[in-house]
């Protein structure tokens, strides 16, 4: 039974591990369509920044546990806003880290993502994707955060079982490039809120108590962060 179990553990893996056959060129170029037209359109935005938001917040409470921050709870609202809090120093490099990571950690999970998909990891992605969600549900702490964070692993799990591998690799290359291109446009919005006097307690604004380096330093960082990781993504997904 040990054995057995151990085979199927090994076989599991390596199906998990594995790579698979990168998509059509044409199916790269029609899912970074598609991912534009759900970030460039504003209605369309309105909704589909929810997602930008659960990786924004996602981005925060991963990287507090991993400063050793104790993570007390995630929360995503409606207006696509969101709220993580964690305790620990008030100041510090963790708590720096921490508030940078929001509007950082779309780009970056973009990044990451065509950096697997470059190398045909699609299956690996989409239990990864599929693990942070569960994990980040586990803090969630109001209804409409659940229901996103349940709708949004629902999708990975039903595309990763019952989804053949041309779907699964369309699927993965469309949310890589969503990340990719949805985690440019969030800092556009803040620096437009805080030329008109808004978004006084953005995380650029916090970063800036914490380190006294000016918000719209911070603000560059994210803008460098997002286009960066466009360009260098785009390259790998496109196979450039």
């Amino acid at each position: 039974m040990v054995s057995t179990a151990s085979a199927s553990l090994a076989s599991l893996w390596d199906e998990v591990s594995g790579t698979q056959p990168d998509p059509d060129v044409w199916v790269v170029v029609a899912t970074l369509a598609a991912a534009a037209a759900v970030v460039v359109p504003r209605g369309l935005w309105r909704l589909s920044r929810n997602a930008i938001t659960i990786a924004h917040e996602g981005g925060h409470g991963l990287v507090a546990l991993l400063t050793g921050r104790t993570l007390t709870g995630i929360r995503l609202h409606s207006d696509t806003s969101g709220l993580t809090v964690s305790r620990g120093k008030p100041h510090g490099i963790g708590m720096i880290l921490t508030a940078a990571a929001g509007y950082t950690a779309p780009p970056l999970l973009g990044l990451g993502g065509a950096a697997l998909l470059g190398t045909g990891r699609i299956t690996l992605l989409l239990w990864l994707a599929t693990v942070l969600l569960v994990a980040m549900l586990v803090m969630i702490r109001n209804a409409y955060g659940a229901v996103s964070v349940l709708v949004t692993g629902g999708t990975f799990v039903l595309v990763s079982w019952l989804a053949g591998p041309q779907v699964q690799a369309a699927f993965a290359y469309a949310v890589v490039w969503f990340l990719l291109l949805g985690g440019v446009r969030p800092a556009f919005e803040l620096q437009a809120k805080r030329s008109r006097g808004g978004a006084g307690d953005s995380d650029a604004d916090q970063l800036s108590r914490l380190t006294h380096v000016p918000a719209g330093l911070w603000l560059f960082l994210f803008h460098a962060v997002s286009l960066c990781a466009v360009l260098g993504g785009g390259r790998w997904l496109l196979g450039l």
